[in-house]
């Protein structure tokens, strides 16, 4: 159950995501109302995925070898790292098909930081907890 509600959580982040910013976007099919989002809900979900899975396997990486950036920048450079694992993400989702696409550093890191507070409002307000239920 939690692996599903950090999946709708984070595909709720992208979309917010997307939403503001221009560069962030799902590319093809209709561009208003409720077509659109029936047409990119599947690679919602999927974007979301894959966002989670090099979220969980790559961000700690690249998190433990920039230990020294981090702790000059006072953590600022979290917000590379979070910007270029959404870059990854996007990618990897036009490696695979997926129709989504991130045009940018700096949209990426704008990007990053709606991502963070949309999933960390949504977990705020169904009271996820880290104890696993």
């Amino acid at each position: 159950m939690r692996i599903l509600l950090r999946l709708v959580t984070t595909a709720l982040g992208v979309a917010a995501a997307a939403w503001f910013f221009d560069g962030i976007a799902f590319t093809g099919g209709p561009r208003q109302g409720w077509a659109e989002v029936e047409h990119n809900l599947v690679p919602l979900l999927l974007v979301a995925a894959i966002l989670g899975i090099i979220t969980s396997f790559v961000k700690p990486l690249l998190t433990f070898l920039s230990i020294p950036l981090i702790i000059l920048t006072l953590g600022l450079f979290l917000l590379v790292i979070n910007a270029a694992v959404l870059m990854l993400t996007g990618a990897l989702a036009d490696g695979l098909g997926i129709p989504f696409r991130v045009d940018g550093f700096w949209t990426a890191v704008g990007g990053a930081i709606v991502i963070t507070l949309v999933t960390w409002v949504v977990d705020g307000a169904f009271g996820a907890s880290d104890d696993g239920r």
